[in-house]
């Protein structure tokens, strides 16, 4: 056993050298380029800048991570990161910036996308995914979202609104194009906290049905709803989409709304999704599906190793399809799709809004979930507005009208009712 370690430690010694000689040629190479805001410290305590400014240092505590950095991934990095096995100084929205350069300049570009491998969606196996991405904790949760908690990509007039602002006009975005109005049923599928089936309550008159996985979402809404003395218009229930069927009559609601939910769903499960979405409509009755969507025309996930990242460490089994595939299905559901509106570059300025919130409030956080998961997040929201800003996914909402008989929908001939 001593010799086996004595071994590896002179072998890690070797790879470590090699590799280490590798990143200072990287570090030539990119600095003939203008360089980078970048040093890393070595195990031995020696250092590589890859710029004459650096802002930010990335300390290797395991050897075997150098040879990584040499051909980087933003995946790789992501996961050396929060496995411990470097550890960053500085500001976490640079650090992506630096690692998505350090990917390019290894040739491992987001558009070189892994191909497609369709996962497997239960209701089960969906309920475990779910509450490891949601049940993280409410007060995590509390500390980087707006007053509402409400856990979407907010919506922006001018960008400078700060997150409050801009998540109370996505909530209104959603009613007016709905056409919410008074006694009117309303169902809420992935329903989060309750922000919405709230806000269309109190403000468009409504009753409301919202449904999740999450159990801790369910407690803090409920607890919400009473509060707001709205019990007796707006109730939160456990359930699974596919449920929804045997919970309430076909035809039960005028207006459904989705948001955030269908990333969960699965590509070969669409149909099953917005057929019951479909189900649970009037006819002429308005679905808007608020999601994210791959960028990549065949679904592809986002490649340099990111989409592996976020399946791994933040949404298992999560997958994006394509507007195209999301306009398909929802029509072939029944729906006839009226509106369809890109919301990329109000999802970039909304996770750079949950960045900078969580980055202010390390040390409560830190209080509230472990190291290893904190790393995780920190990450994530930085990394995916880092991701929605360069195209590397998108998100549309997208709304339609089912359609049970031929003839026109109960819509206006022009779209100015979406705005005030």
């Amino acid at each position: 056993m001593w010799g086996e370690t004595l071994l590896k430690r002179a072998a890690d010694k070797v790879v470590g050298k090699l590799a280490g000689s590798q990143l200072a040629k990287l570090a030539d190479e990119l600095r003939a380029q203008g360089g980078l805001p970048l040093r890393v410290v070595l195990p031995d305590g020696a250092s590589v800048d890859f710029g004459d400014a650096p802002e930010l240092t990335l300390t290797v505590r395991d050897a075997s991570v150098l040879s990584q950095l040499s051909q980087p991934t933003l995946g790789g990095l992501a996961e050396a990161y929060v496995e411990g096995r470097i550890d960053l100084d500085g500001d976490v929205a640079t650090a992506i910036q630096v690692a998505s350069r350090l990917a390019e300049s290894a040739g491992a570009s987001v558009s070189q996308r892994p191909e497609l491998v369709a996962a497997e969606h239960q209701p089960q196996t969906d309920r475990v995914d779910i509450r490891h991405h949601y049940d993280v904790g409410n007060g995590f949760y509390r500390l980087w979202l707006d007053e509402r908690m409400v856990y979407s990509c907010a919506y922006f007039e001018t960008g400078d609104e700060d997150i409050d602002t801009a998540q109370r006009a996505k909530l209104d975005h959603i009613c007016r194009k709905l056409r919410l109005a008074p006694g009117e049923r309303f169902l809420d599928i992935g329903c989060g906290w309750g922000g919405l089936v709230l806000h269309a309550a109190k403000h468009y008159g409504v009753s409301a049905v919202g449904v999740t996985l999450s159990e801790q979402q369910a407690l803090l809404a409920r607890e919400r709803i009473a509060a707001a003395g709205l019990a007796d218009r707006v109730r939160v229930e456990l359930l699974d989409y596919r449920e929804l069927p045997q919970r309430f009559d076909e035809g039960s609601f005028d207006k459904v709304a989705s948001v955030g939910m269908f990333e969960h769903v699965g590509v070969r499960n669409l149909p099953v999704y917005f057929g019951t979405a479909a189900r649970m409509l009037r006819d002429r009755g308005l679905m808007l599906n608020h999601g994210i969507t791959s960028a990549d025309v065949d679904s592809r996930p986002v490649g340099s190793g990111a989409g592996d990242f976020v399946g791994k460490y933040v949404f298992p089994n999560g997958e994006l399809p394509h507007v195209a595939l999301a306009v398909r299905e929802m029509s072939a559901a029944g729906f006839e799709v009226v509106d369809v509106e890109s919301l990329r570059r109000h999802y970039a300025l909304t996770l750079a809004h949950w960045s900078r919130r969580l980055e202010q409030r390390l040390a409560e956080a830190a209080r509230e979930v472990s190291d290893r998961t904190l790393r995780v997040w920190r990450v994530y929201l930085a990394g995916c507005s880092q991701g929605f800003a360069q195209g590397w996914m998108n998100l549309h909402q997208i709304l339609g009208s089912r359609q049970v008989a031929p003839g026109p929908t109960e819509l206006p001939l022009t779209r100015r009712w979406m705005y005030p």
